[in-house]
């Protein structure tokens, strides 16, 4: 067993799925398994990669399909029917796609835990029915944990297949959370593992970072506040933008290193609304950042995210909601100090490790802003800095993914 295929909508970027692919790629491949890719949208190896474009979320076919299936809760008969006209031609894909590469086990990507693609997931699910070959399905976040999907006319699809329950089929989610709602809700058994990041190897000094800052207008003794997610409402961004107005600063200034994603502009333009209010200066540079730890085969962008951390004097985390919290783990591994709202599951599964960082509970206060400034003393940077990265290759480093993972793929002999 040792052609692995990832099947999801896309493996490109530098959203968080992408990002845990190719962490689990790596993990693989080190270990003498081949890995191979398919979804509608890659920055994989084309000569290990099957690209569909009808696999990606964003694809008008499918996205005429979201919106009629949520926000109401009938369907008519010709969307049942275009539903599984699309699954037929993804599954006759994966056929083609297994068959091709000869693949042993199949890794779907959060394909079959939030029903950004339904015909995607339906196609996965009776393609493993069909084949029986083994799968481990990496769930990232689930349906009833957002709210757009309360809603719907297809209950049944996603009873069937986000999650499917299959002989051939093991599951993985990323907080202890997840593994008690999916147990309680479908009745299934599951593995956690957390987001992870090679500690093993530490980060190299970026050549950039000094122009960088320089292109971004900043001076020398200026403070770098880094927003490391993407733009979208359960990121709290507006607390960022609080805290960087209660510094104290000279030039008060929040970058945010990701683009919107999957949930339209509106909220970033009402972050710039309270930006101006407040007197900060936001900057969006999403458009200028890639990846330096993934695929690369379509990097065409000015700088990494490497760049903009080794950049960076402050980490804001102020999310209302995460999955698990990778860039909380991307903060610990470049060194950079952290302010972090106290969302369910870091203080669950990641406060309880000891990491040493700023708290705050929902909303910022002056009181927090000077707990920020004294934080920052260099002598308090490099401690915690040296603590916080010992502490993260103990709980979230590729061996912890790897003594978690591979007896999965062993159980399937």
């Amino acid at each position: 067993m040792k052609r692995i295929g990832f099947v999801s909508t896309r493996i490109s970027g530098t959203d968080g799925v992408s990002l845990e692919t190719y962490k689990w790629y790596q993990v693989l491949e080190r270990n003498g398994y081949e890995c191979y890719f398919f979804a509608g949208e890659l920055d994989t190896p084309p000569d290990r990669s099957l690209l569909e474009p009808k696999a990606h979320f964003n694809t008008p076919e499918i996205l005429e399909i979201y919106d009629a299936c949520f926000g109401t809760s009938t369907r008519k008969s010709s969307l049942s029917k275009r539903i599984h006209e699309l699954k037929d031609f993804l599954k006759s894909r994966l056929y083609e796609f297994c068959g091709n590469f000869d693949i042993d086990l199949i890794i779907p990507e959060n394909a079959l835990a939030i029903p950004m693609n339904i015909p995607l997931g339906m196609a996965i699910t009776e393609f493993m029915g069909e084949t029986g070959i083994p799968a481990i399905a990496h769930h990232h976040d689930f349906s009833w944990e957002r709210k757009r999907f309360l809603i719907n006319a297809v209950q049944d699809y996603l009873q069937y297949a986000f999650p499917p329950t299959l002989e051939s089929l093991r599951h993985v989610v990323i907080n202890s959370e997840a593994s008690r709602q999916l147990s309680y809700r479908r009745g299934i058994s599951n593995v956690i593992i957390p987001n992870v990041f090679d500690f093993a190897n530490p980060a190299p000094d970026s050549p950039n970072s000094t122009s960088l800052r320089n292109e971004l207008g900043f001076k020398k003794d200026d403070l770098f506040v880094l927003q490391p997610t993407r733009v979208v409402p359960r990121k709290w961004i507006e607390r960022a933008v609080e805290l960087v107005s209660l510094l104290g600063l000279s030039n008060p200034r929040l970058v945010v290193s990701h683009e919107a994603g999957d949930e339209g502009d509106l909220y970033a333009k009402r972050v710039l609304e309270h930006a101006h209010r407040l007197g900060v200066d936001m900057i969006y540079m999403g458009e200028k950042v890639g990846s330096s730890r993934c695929f690369k085969a379509n990097n065409d962008k000015k700088y990494t995210i490497d760049d903009v951390y080794q950049s960076t004097d402050l980490v804001t985390y102020p999310s209302g909601y995460e999955g698990f919290g990778n860039a909380f783990v991307e903060s610990i591994y470049f060194k950079r100090p952290i302010v972090v709202n106290r969302y369910s599951i870091f203080v669950e599964d990641i406060e309880p490790c000891g990491f040493d960082v700023i708290p705050f509970e929902g909303f910022v206060t002056k009181t927090i802003g000077d707990r920020v400034m004294q934080f920052l003393e260099p002598e308090n940077v490099r401690t915690t800095a040296d603590k916080n990265y010992e502490l993260g290759e103990k709980y979230f480093s590729y061996e912890v993914l790897e003594n978690k993972l591979l007896p999965i793929i062993e159980s399937f002999r």
